[in-house]
């Protein structure tokens, strides 16, 4: 059965091909990816690894955590299972803002609000 590993304190200079292949020194790697910020496209400096068998990530996790990569000691360990994020929106538990906008509106001097 496939396994999913956390790797952190990844460098930001890794790719996700290097990181496959550091990997496969433990044994099968499913996949590898780096999460990266989704508008500058830049790493976040920690991926997910999918090994082969719970055997081969238990290898990786020995074989890779607190191991120095890049200058970085690696974190490594078994990947917890996604937690469900509320969407934006104000904490009311339904998407969207209001339909005023913002900044308090009203002031007739351009104080957004306040008494200027």
């Amino acid at each position: 059965m496939e396994k999913k590993l956390y790797i952190g304190n990844l460098s930001y200079n890794l790719t996700d091909d290097q990181l496959k292949e550091t990997f496969g020194q433990a044994g099968t790697v499913v996949s590898a990816s780096i999460i990266t910020d989704k508008y500058s496209g830049r790493s976040k400096g920690f991926g997910f690894v999918e090994m082969s068998t719970e055997d081969e990530a238990a290898k990786a996790i020995e074989m890779f955590n607190n191991q120095p990569m890049d200058g970085r000691n690696l974190k490594v360990s078994e990947a917890r299972p996604r937690e469900e994020r509320p969407r934006t929106g104000g904490g009311r538990g339904f998407g969207g803002g209001g339909s005023r906008g913002g900044y308090g509106g009203g002031s007739s001097r351009g104080g957004y609000g306040r008494d200027n």
